[in-house]
């Protein structure tokens, strides 16, 4: 966000020119002029806000029926050279602008063999080789910075209202049981493959057990899966072993494969705390895990009281990586810094507020994350918040704070 803000204070000197000379999809129906009345702004901007969102309804439902039928290769190869697109041409002409401005000596080769080689080495660091963690997330925020400064040339009715389409659809595509993102994500889970695309993953979360020998890491599991049969019930109150698979990169060995929930009669109430890390059951984890982070379950069976809930006994890391770290769509963060770097052509206060309400926004939505237990939108609280800061801040705040400096109350 702030990368995005300092391009478009460099930049961005001609707001309403810039953003009449850019020619996208989201301006495709209509393309705002000052001329134009508030209502035709609006309605403009909102047709070019459904046909945008359409578009990438369709090309997202695409992208789960090639992911369904496990072209996952081609998904890799198309996700490698749009980012070389990104990072060739958009990132290409940013640095164009910036050396003209600030009258950079460079020839012609001499750029055009760093940018290819800048562009090829973000390909290869995001999808097609492992590097370390630092250059992919690196990598990850040029092209977020690179996608959303090209956003905020768009005219401004048409970015306000796009940006709140996309949270809305953010909103459905993720919670609607048809929606393409949560199908893409269940898809994911099932066949516990990654998902080809452009996300930003934090630094994978580990714990070192003082008691492992030879100080080995373990890794944190993010979900289990239970695979209680129909039956269950019965083979409960009978006294027949009832099995909690758990699911993670590690390999588990025979020892926890063999090991099964005891029988447990109606005068018991056993607490069983699972926690999969490197094929191992570590009860003490418990204490050292952190909320957000550590998916571990705590099943408590009764006899005949909790038949019901024992039938949905599946706990959903979803926004966790493997390694238990935080992993969050690229397109996020994008939205992000386009509502930031929209308020940065007013002032550096509305970017201030904006900021703000953007990361209370993410917390809300992390603390959510770990409340239910499932996936869900980053985009519609810290849009709603930053939106309605933005226009609160703008309509009400600054002409309360440039008053109180004109009188000297504040300065």
């Amino acid at each position: 966000m702030f990368m995005v803000v300092v391009l478009v204070s460099i930049l961005n000197t001609d707001d309403s020119s810039s953003a009449s000379s850019i020619n996208t999809i989201a301006t495709i129906a209509y393309n705002e002029t000052t001329s134009d009345s508030f209502w035709d702004k609006f309605k403009g901007a909102l047709i070019n806000s459904l046909i945008f969102v359409a578009i990438i309804t369709i090309v997202t439902f695409v992208l789960v029926i090639l992911f369904y039928l496990r072209c996952t290769h081609f998904l890799k190869l198309y996700m490698g050279f749009s980012s070389f697109l990104v990072l060739g041409f958009m990132g290409g002409e940013i640095a164009l602008f910036l050396i003209g401005d600030f009258n950079i000596p460079i020839d012609s080769i001499t750029f055009f063999v760093i940018l290819f080689n800048f562009a090829f080495v973000g390909v290869l660091a995001v999808f097609m080789s492992k590097m370390a963690i630092f250059v992919t997330q690196g990598y990850l925020v040029v092209i977020g910075v690179l996608v959303a400064y090209w956003f905020t040339l768009l005219p401004e009715w048409t970015t306000w209202v796009l940006l709140v389409a996309l949270a809305l659809y953010d909103l459905a595509a993720v919670l609607l049981p048809v929606g393409p993102l949560r199908i893409l994500v269940e898809l994911a889970i099932s066949r516990d493959e990654d998902i080809p695309a452009l996300v930003y993953e934090a630094r994978p979360v580990t714990n070192h057990d003082s008691g492992s020998r030879d100080g080995v890491v373990r890794r944190r599991v993010w979900r289990e899966r239970s695979s209680v049969r129909n039956g269950s019930d019965e083979n409960l109150n009978s006294g027949t072993n009832s099995n909690l698979s758990l699911d993670s990169e590690s390999v588990v060995d025979s020892n926890l494969t063999r090991g099964t929930v005891n029988s447990i009669g109606s005068d018991h109430n056993d607490r069983i705390l699972i926690g999969a890390e490197q094929g191992q059951v570590l009860e003490r984890e418990a204490e050292l895990s952190a909320p957000l982070i550590d998916r571990r379950t705590s099943v408590q069976l009764h006899g005949q009281e909790n038949s019901a809930s024992r039938e949905n006994l599946l706990l959903e890391g979803i926004g966790l990586g493997s390694t238990g770290a935080i992993k969050l769509g690229l397109g996020d963060f994008i939205f992000y810094s386009v509502l930031v770097g929209r308020a940065a052509m007013y002032d550096f206060m509305t970017v201030y507020a904006c900021y703000l309400a953007i990361i209370a926004g993410l917390g809300v939505t992390l603390m959510l994350l770990a409340f239910y237990q499932k996936a869900l939108p980053a985009l519609p609280v810290s849009i709603a918040l930053g939106v309605l800061f933005y226009f609160l801040t703008r309509l009400l705040l600054e002409v309360f704070v440039v008053q109180c400096s004109l009188n000297l109350v504040m300065f």
